[in-house]
């Protein structure tokens, strides 16, 4: 990744910075830890000839060795505090430092369909990374990715073409585009988690049309875009299931842990039986495509979920 055509504009937010040294020498005042605060703003980098944006939560001290990075690709309409506020990583990864990124679509966009809105966005996260890299920010050989809903769309576009950017993927209520199927090859055995619902109205679980705002493209199902990673990974044949505790016996929703037998890295399902396109536990719904009067889960915390499976990678 080359950082030539990238440089910051500007950090929009630096009276977070001081808000930040504020809460640590208060933290030290009444005897909490450090690492409690966080400082968090957004920052603008230019890539490909234009200005992005995205926001950026750091939890540890800003002098800190290189620290691992979660890059979170939203929803292209969801607004990125509720998303921060309700999604609940920040909670999880709080004790264990990493740094938090959550990139700004185009105009509330994704681009879903190959071609130049498809590559613009990538080379804006290729460049992100790459600066957060060359700030000795980031840890280069600890990168993670987690596209939701239609942020999912560049996820897998990453994740096909530079698996070795990244130390792990998670996708969440989303599909890969069909469009991947032939050419989606990931150069290595690439850690891989879904989390997907049967019963998603919008991102049909057994493949098909797209039902999101803006995207009506063709999605594999679940099985086949697990086949490819799997592939990748040189998985053996079947799967270990797992069933997650029943908390509500009531709501018609079971959740269950597939892994992939044999794989040189981990490839995952989170399968919600009965879940629509609603991200399961912590998340409260608001802002999430279309997730209002979606079944969901609470049997599993997608947070928790994801973090653990990233940590393991990380450690």
């Amino acid at each position: 990744m080359s950082v030539k055509s990238t440089k910051i504009v500007a950090f929009l937010a630096p009276a977070g910075w001081l808000a930040v040294a504020l809460a640590g020498l208060l933290a030290g005042l009444i005897g909490l830890p450090a690492a409690a605060s966080a400082a968090a703003g957004r920052i603008a980098i230019e890539s490909g000839g234009v200005t992005r944006t995205a926001f950026l939560v750091q939890h540890q001290r800003l002098k800190k060795a290189r620290r691992p990075v979660v890059i979170i690709l939203r929803g292209g309409r969801d607004r990125g505090g509720r998303l921060r506020r309700a999604f609940g990583l920040e909670e999880m990864a709080r004790s264990s430092g990493p740094v938090l990124v959550y990139p700004d679509p185009v105009a509330g966009h994704w681009s879903d369909a190959p071609g130049p809105e498809a590559s613009r966005d990538e080379v804006f996260i290729r460049d992100l990374i790459s600066k957060l890299v060359s700030d000795g920010i980031a840890d280069r050989h600890r990168i993670f990715i987690i596209g939701i809903s239609r942020g999912g769309s560049v996820a897998f576009r990453l994740a096909c073409d530079d698996a070795n950017a990244f130390a792990g993927v998670a996708a969440v209520v989303t599909g890969m585009p069909a469009d991947l199927a032939a050419s989606c090859k990931p150069s290595r055995p690439l850690p891989f988690l879904m989390i997907a619902g049967t019963a998603d109205p919008l991102v049909p679980y057994q493949g098909g049309k797209a039902n999101l705002p803006d995207i009506k493209s063709e999605l594999l199902s679940v099985d086949a875009t697990l086949a490819i990673f799997a592939k990748a990974a040189g998985c053996g044949e079947g799967r270990t299931t797992t069933a997650f505790p029943d908390r509500d016996p009531h709501d018609g929703i079971r959740a269950y842990l597939d892994k992939l037998n044999g794989c040189k890295a981990p490839v995952e399902l989170v399968r919600i039986e009965g879940g629509g396109h609603a991200i399961p536990g912590h998340w409260s719904g608001a802002g999430l495509d279309s997730a209002r009067g979606q079944q969901r889960s609470s049997d599993v915390d997608a947070a928790k979920t994801i973090w653990d499976f990233f940590r393991r990678l990380s450690d």
